[in-house]
């Protein structure tokens, strides 16, 4: 059975409190070998490590403050993971980025807070796992202004994922240039998702999968909870996309997962 790595899945959330660990056996049928945990801020630490201490090898926690949890108070947030990025190892830094979809207020002290994480991956050689969301209306390009704050650090060593990538093959190719990969999940089954229209003239080497569960179920199940067996169908599109089986897909995908955490 090929193996998958699951590169992004909130599987410390409330809403898999009453089947977590059926869910991940589901997940372990299928031949997921790691499940990569965004962190969120400080309240969702104490679950995420619970589960990688129940589940070593398998579950693995990332360490960053999301773009929807900066406020007033960020600073606060940002010597909290700091604290731990000094304390024991984590695989990338996450989730971190831009998000212009809910609200503007605090978009400064959102770029504040992603500088200061690349800071944080420079000083542990860590990669990367950058939340982008456009606004609304699409005028405001998160994806496009995240480039400009990587490029304006300018740390040639950066790397890692710009997850749930929904954008167009445009920013897909600077994403690319920049050294990142692109994290696929169910978006790429929606019907105007529009990743289907240019998605397989980007080199397989440059994609990743992912769930972000319990968030974004794939069709045929948009619309339920995301878990991360449903990887599965994410699989079976790409297969379609990319002429290739199901099988050199969750290969060639995993090793691409791998590449991006050696140091």
């Amino acid at each position: 059975m090929a193996k998958i790595i699951e590169t992004h899945a909130h599987i410390y959330d409330e809403q898999f409190n009453n089947d977590r660990d059926e869910m991940l056996q589901r997940a372990f049928e299928l031949g997921v070998e790691q499940i990569w945990m965004p962190n969120c801020n400080s309240e969702t630490i104490p679950g995420m490590l619970a589960l990688e201490s129940q589940y070593p090898g398998k579950c693995l926690s990332m360490m960053g403050l999301h773009p929807c949890y900066v406020g007033e108070d960020f600073e606060k947030e940002l010597a909290i993971v700091g604290d731990n990025l000094e304390k024991r190892p984590f695989i990338l830094i996450g989730e971190i980025g831009l998000d212009f979809f809910w609200d503007l207020t605090f978009v400064p002290q959102q770029e504040k807070a992603f500088l200061k994480q690349l800071e944080f991956a420079k000083k542990y050689n860590l990669p990367i796992c950058i939340h982008s969301r456009n606004s609304k209306d699409n005028q405001l390009n998160a994806i496009q202004r995240c480039c400009d704050l990587i490029e304006e650090f300018g740390w040639k060593d950066l790397r890692g994922i710009f997850h749930c990538f929904s954008g167009n093959k445009e920013d897909a190719e600077r994403v690319i240039s920049l050294n990142f990969h692109l994290g696929i999940g169910g978006v790429v089954t929606f019907k105007n998702g529009g990743l289907d229209k240019f998605l397989g003239e980007i080199p397989i080497n440059n994609i990743v999968l992912e769930t972000d569960s319990p968030y974004l179920a794939p069709v045929p199940l948009r619309g339920k909870r995301n878990e991360v067996s449903y990887l599965s169908h994410v699989t079976e599109k790409l297969s379609e996309l990319y002429n290739l089986s199901e099988d050199e897909i969750k290969n060639i995908t995993t090793q691409n997962a791998l590449n991006i955490i050696k140091k």
